[in-house]
Formats: C-alpha cells, structure tokens, sequence
C-alpha cells in the first residue's frame, strides 16, 4: 500500500526529495531520488521529478518496493559469449533474460550468470546489485552486450558510452512504412506521467537521437529497420519508433497491432511469435578495448525468431 503524505503550508516550495527525507527517514535521499525517478512517487496522481517543488495541499503517495538482496548470488546459466579476456566479457543475451536484478526479478539474470561465471572478479563493480554491467538492454531486447571484469575496465567503458564512442547497431522490425527511408529522431525521453512502466517523448525528459535507416520495406505492413542509438536512454528506440507511428511488432507497451493484416502473419504471430518478444536485435557492438586500446567490433546473426518473421512478411 502506499504511503501517502500532505504538503502544508511550511512545507511550499520544498524539493520533493527533500520533503520526503524528512517524512521517511528509514530511507537515504538518494534512495528516494532512484524511487522518484523509477516512478514509484506520484504528486497528485502524476510523475514529479526529485528537483521539483511541492506545493501546498498536494498529496505525494509512495510506493516502495520490496528489497532485493543486495548482493546476488552467482547462479550457473549457460552463456553464449562471444569474447572474454581478464578485461571484459561479451555476451549474445538472449530475449526474455533481465539484465540485472531488480524487483519482481531477484535471479536468473546476466548478472547473477556473470557472477557465476566470472568468480570473485566482479564483485563490487558499479555497486553490488549490477557488478560489470556498463550498458543494459531490455528484457525481451536480445543481442550484444560488453561486462566489464575490473574497475578500471568498467570506468573506460562507462566513459566510452557517455561520450559517444561505444557503437551499438540495432535491427528491428516495425509496423507500417516508416518514412522517411533514412532519417534521424530527436525528443527528449522521461517517465510517462500516465504509466510508470512507460517512457515518453516530453520536453521534460533527456535529450536523445535515433538515426534509422530501412533496409527493407513489406508493404505497407511493416518494415525492417536498422537503428544506431547516439544516445542511451531506456526503451529509446521503441519510444522513438513508437511516438513516429512505427511500434516495434510484438511490442504491447508501446503499440497495438493493426485490426487488419494479412492471415498468415496474424497466424504466425498467435501460433509461433514467443510472448512478450518484441522484434529488436543488438545486432552489432564497437568499443575500443580498455587495456590494449585496440577497437574492437562484433556482430551476430539474427536471431531464429525474428528472422522466421521477415520470412513470413516475405510472402505478403
């Protein structure tokens, strides 16, 4: 249930973070920041950022999560790794595998497969609930992913993605003819004030840019994308697409799938597409190596799932 508190009158114009340190104190400031930013805090019933001001007569109900354990315990899953040294680790992640644990997803991550195969080495890098982890992907997002097995490994790596040099090429499949054929798109991405599972393009939001270039068009179907990501905010490119008219097929957070399409694609989908999946590849990875400096690429194949649905748009 949550927790639901008024804002009077010696209260105005107080940071919301701020105002709820002194109304929960069993919880660290910048744990209220993560709860406020993860869309656990609502300032009458809508998403509030932590700088904001509270205002006099507005309720601020909190929801906190359980607890995960803060140290998560190695576990043997199968890897399909592409590359390891003493430095780093790459990884083909699968779709339906959480990167990291978080509530409602306490095991079977990358993270607790990492630990299990990486031993004590990653132990306490960036913090203990996502050890070696520099980027993450989705849940139902697969492809390539870089662990980092040192500190200073982790530092380079992290750097590497703030300033643009790490390279991730992405291919997805959407709805409709995206157009133009090439293009970039902006907008800045936040919380969905409406769905705190959700991002949003709003003015409000981080600044982002999507360069997307379609490789094939099935119609008036669909079309198969590629997408370099320039920035890295979370779901980017399906809110991009999204807000575009073009949600990612199988992606029910973002997009619905047209009441009409051809019967054998509607049949696919129902009979073979695996639930949940939505139809986004990591498919290429480009980041210079922490220790030897050398850059370093790679690539996988599509996965058998999104390459059986560009077989069955084929054929509409």
């Amino acid at each position: 249930m949550p927790q639901i508190f008024r804002v009077e009158k010696e209260d105005h114009g107080v940071r919301l973070d701020k105002f709820l340190a002194t109304k929960i104190q069993d919880i660290s400031r910048s744990r209220l920041q993560e709860l406020i930013e993860q869309g656990f805090v609502r300032v009458d019933q809508k998403n509030s950022g932590a700088s904001s001001k509270v205002k006099e007569g507005q309720l601020i109900d909190v929801t906190i999560p359980p607890l995960i354990d803060a140290h998560p315990l190695p576990q043997n899953i199968p890897l399909d790794i592409l590359y390891e040294d003493d430095d780093v680790v790459v990884v083909n992640k699968p779709a339906g595998m959480v990167v990291h644990p978080a509530p409602g997803n306490p095991e079977g991550t990358l993270v607790n497969a990492l630990l299990s195969h990486c031993g004590d080495s990653l132990s306490g890098i960036n913090g203990v609930k996502r050890p070696g982890i520099v980027h993450r992907l989705d849940k139902e997002t697969s492809g390539l992913l870089v662990a980092a097995k040192n500190d200073k490994a982790h530092h380079h790596l992290a750097h590497q993605l703030a300033t643009h040099e790490m390279g991730r090429r992405y291919f997805a499949v959407v709805w409709g003819m995206l157009t133009p054929l090439e293009g970039t798109i902006e907008g800045n991405i936040g919380r969905d004030p409406r769905h705190r599972q959700r991002m949003a393009v709003r003015q409000t939001g981080k600044f982002a840019r999507t360069h997307c270039k379609v490789l094939k068009l099935f119609g008036r179907v669909a079309s198969f994308v590629e997408c370099r990501l320039e920035t890295g905010r979370t779901h980017q490119i399906r809110v991009h697409l999204a807000a575009k008219g073009h949600s990612l097929i199988g992606d029910a957070l973002y997009g619905k799938p047209p009441k009409a399409m051809p019967s054998i694609l509607q049949t696919h989908l129902k009979e073979k597409w695996p639930k949940n999946r939505h139809a986004l590849h990591a498919k290429e990875l480009l980041f210079v190596h922490p220790t030897t400096h050398e850059k370093l690429h790679f690539s996988t194949e599509l996965p058998e799932d999104i390459r059986s649905l560009i077989d069955v748009l084929d054929l509409v």
